[in-house]
């Protein structure tokens, strides 16, 4: 059996209509050998059905991780994604956010041991989010020729926004100078390698609800681990398609500052629980 170099984990819940999306966006990859492993934080048993269908009607090597909706519990399905994954190389990505046709062999190509990659995102408007299918995607709707009449509607109707993140740039050199600055971990974009997220024990599952613990909480503790950030704008390249945005919850700070205050970098509840 040939094992694929990386594995993608999405994370995903109920929105199989944005997933059917994503995953038109990853037929389209020039870089071939990876699996997607589709992180599932207890969709309904009618999705999972769908989901079964697309999976069987795709192509692409899919697998379907799922444990039963008992709140929000996303980092630990992620977890249990990444015990699951078979590539060395992992790349994070959310069941909203369609990937440009390089996004891949970008995340492969810019590797490196103890480096986490860190991309970000065109945010897309709910009419053009309406507009999108799967054969405008495999087509490169959102890529080409299309990005300046797309990119236009965004200047001058205020619809969407941080579309400049669309711009894929093949200069090394222009490269380098816009990504001279260290960022911030993007939880819906990063790659880096499987054992160096293991170094820290995966997702800390004490976060039970959106934001903070996906990617601000996951960056700090990789940090103290020895790992670094590279940022990888305008070269790993995603769009993120348009819905309402979810409410955060107080208790992550709390979370967080109290790992700040111990420097801890090893969750105290992570991947380990469930090896």
């Amino acid at each position: 059996m040939n094992f694929p170099e990386i594995s993608v984990i999405v994370s995903f819940y109920e929105r199989i209509d944005f997933l059917k999306l994503v995953i038109s966006g990853f037929e389209i990859q020039t870089f071939k050998s990876f699996e997607i492993l589709i992180a599932d934080d207890g969709s309904s048993r009618e999705v999972c059905n769908m989901l079964s269908r697309l999976i069987k009607e795709s192509e692409l090597e899919i697998k379907h991780i799922w444990h039963e909706k008992k709140g929000w519990r996303k980092n630990m399905i992620l977890n249990k994604a990444i015990l699951a994954s078979r590539g060395d190389y992992l790349i994070f990505i959310d069941g909203d956010c369609i990937p440009h046709s390089h996004f891949v062999e970008e995340h492969f190509i810019n590797r490196s041991q103890c480096v986490v990659l860190s991309g970000r995102r065109a945010y897309l408007s709910e009419r053009i989010t309406r507009r999108l299918t799967g054969t405008n995607i495999t087509r490169k709707y959102l890529e080409g020729r299309y990005l300046v009449p797309l990119f236009s509607h965004i200047l001058f109707m205020k619809d969407g926004k941080f579309f400049e993140n669309a711009i894929y740039i093949r200069s090394k050199l222009v490269r380098r100078f816009i990504n001279r600055k260290e960022k911030s971990l993007l939880g819906s974009n990063f790659s880096l390698y499987k054992d160096d997220i293991l170094k820290v024990n995966g997702f800390d599952e004490q976060y039970e609800a959106p934001s903070i613990g996906e990617d601000t909480d996951l960056c700090y503790r990789l940090k103290i681990a020895g790992i670094s950030v590279k940022t990888v704008k305008h070269i790993a390249i995603q769009y993120h398609l348009y819905h309402k945005r979810l409410i955060w919850n107080n208790r992550n700070r709390e979370i967080l500052n109290d790992t700040v205050s111990k420097k801890r970098y090893y969750a105290e509840k992570g991947i380990s629980c469930h090896k």
